[in-house]
């Protein structure tokens, strides 16, 4: 094979080929072929000069070059494997459940009012009877929140966040329409996605607004409002008894009727009635204001003395030893 080397210095060796064809005759092996490959390459000469152009696209070879690839943006690599699974095991992808609540939102002459219900469902089932859906972003800005309730909790605390940030570096009193503006640009951003239909109300320099903010980003600015399942109840409230010079007491009682109506007519309502008062002095939430379906009878029976399970086994495990001042690991 020296000698073979040394006649074809600088060149190509056939000698395999005869063993290459054999072996794909005989076992069956394909010899490795040239992958394809894909480019645009141009270039163009002009009276002094000459310029070239080229494609900087290259086919991923494994997961990691795809990864890479999609950094930053969604990956579609797994929706074949997903589809795959549906149809041959019968493994369904998770759904969004079904939520409920009751908000509202008026506005007065020099104040906001907002409702809600506390409510928090999990699709068929109640996972919280009394859940807080009024949300403080500012000192004189506040919100009330229907939709996903992690999306909600985490939306409006990067919005208090941001203002207090804003606050800070300006040294004036975050506007309304600041905060309108940035959270329909983040709910756009994520087409609808971030599951937060919201009522924000607050009272800055220019006075009193109310503003409605669905999950896709679009916005009304509105003298009264409702959202979430409930809505239809409350906003038959609303538009019966709303009146622009109602004082503050008359707009509490307002907004928590057409909370009840919300609970009274709608499944995915219930729990009590939370109130938040918005003036150019701040915010004041009341907290269980109305309790509209107390419980007014409970279990006959008692419940389980304690000591009535027997323990079966008890060991206690000895982790470290304290000496003057030395800890020891047991």
């Amino acid at each position: 094979y020296l000698e073979v080397l040394q006649q074809q210095r600088g060149g190509f060796s056939f000698e395999l080929c005869n063993r290459n064809a054999h072996l794909a005759k005989t076992a069956g092996i394909k010899a490795p072929t040239a992958m394809k490959s894909g480019t645009t390459i141009c270039g163009i000469q002009l009276k002094d000069s000459v310029v070239l152009a080229a494609d900087t696209f290259k086919e991923p070879q494994d997961y990691m070059e795809v990864l890479q690839q999609q950094r930053g943006g969604f990956s579609f690599e797994l929706c074949n494997r997903n589809a795959h699974l549906a149809q041959t095991t019968g493994i369904k992808n998770p759904t969004a459940m079904k939520s409920g609540t009751t908000i509202c939102g008026i506005q007065l002459k020099d104040s906001v009012v907002l409702a809600a219900d506390t409510r928090a469902t999990e699709g068929p089932m109640v996972a919280d009877k009394n859940c807080e859906k009024l949300h403080y972003i500012a000192n004189n800005i506040f919100c009330a929140g229907a939709g996903t309730a992690a999306d909600l909790e985490h939306t409006t605390q990067l919005m208090e966040s941001q203002m207090e940030l804003l606050r800070l570096a300006t040294g004036t009193q975050p506007r309304v329409c600041t905060v309108v503006r940035r959270l329909s640009t983040t709910l756009f951003k994520h087409q609808g996605y971030i599951g937060c239909a919201l009522v924000l109300g607050g009272v800055d320099v220019n006075g009193p607004h109310l503003y409605q903010i669905y999950p896709h980003g679009s916005t009304d600015m509105l003298p009264f409002t409702t959202m979430g399942s409930g809505s239809l109840a409350a906003m038959a409230i609303l538009e019966t008894e709303y009146r622009e010079d109602m004082t503050n007491e008359q707009g509490k009682a307002l907004v928590a009727k057409a909370i009840r109506a919300g609970i009274f007519n709608d499944l995915g309502s219930g729990g009590n009635v939370d109130v938040c008062v918005i003036t150019k002095d701040g915010g004041q939430i009341f907290r269980n204001m109305e309790k509209p379906c107390p419980r007014k009878f409970k279990a006959a029976y008692k419940p389980f003395p304690k000591g009535a399970t027997p323990i079966l086994k008890e060991e206690i495990l000895k982790l470290c030893t304290v000496e003057s001042g030395d800890v020891t690991m047991g």
